[in-house]
């Protein structure tokens, strides 16, 4: 059989996204070399393993990135989203608030922020959230 791309390649046994992004480092100039991860390694490595379902190892990443670049409102609210499916609800809280907190049209965290109060039976607390949230997206609810 001869393919024309690597593309045209079956894949057998899918392999984890994050043993791919370790491997990264192996295809760039310094194959071979001892590599330290950069923020953005950590960060795009984050991703993947959040995609493959592994919330507790992209929190783990992320957590450092958000230490390294705090003002970055896309990982932190990555990580408030890791710790949410982790059910991690009071860091994912933490996050969330510190993102409204700095970014108070920011309506995502707003809904996530609702949706974590809920899920941590405060319906009450939450309603404000979920309420601002539906203003930013212009989907207000029914009799409002």
């Amino acid at each position: 059989m001869t393919t024309d791309s690597f593309n045209d390649y079956p894949a057998h046994d899918g392999v984890a996204p994050d043993r791919w992004a370790s491997a990264l480092h192996l295809f760039d100039n310094g194959a071979g070399a001892p590599h330290e991860e950069t923020a953005l390694e950590r960060w795009e490595r984050a991703q993947l393993l959040f995609g493959a379902r592994d919330y507790i190892g992209a929190a783990r990443l992320l957590a450092d990135v958000v230490e390294e670049a705090p003002e970055q409102t896309g990982p932190r609210l990555l990580l408030a989203r890791s710790y949410y499916h982790s059910a991690q609800l009071g860091r994912a809280e933490e996050q969330l608030r510190y993102i409204v907190d700095r970014d108070p049209v920011e309506h995502y965290a707003h809904l996530m922020l609702g949706r974590t109060l809920e899920r941590q039976g405060r319906q009450e607390e939450a309603a404000p959230w979920l309420r601002m949230a539906a203003a930013f997206s212009g989907e207000l609810p029914d009799g409002d």
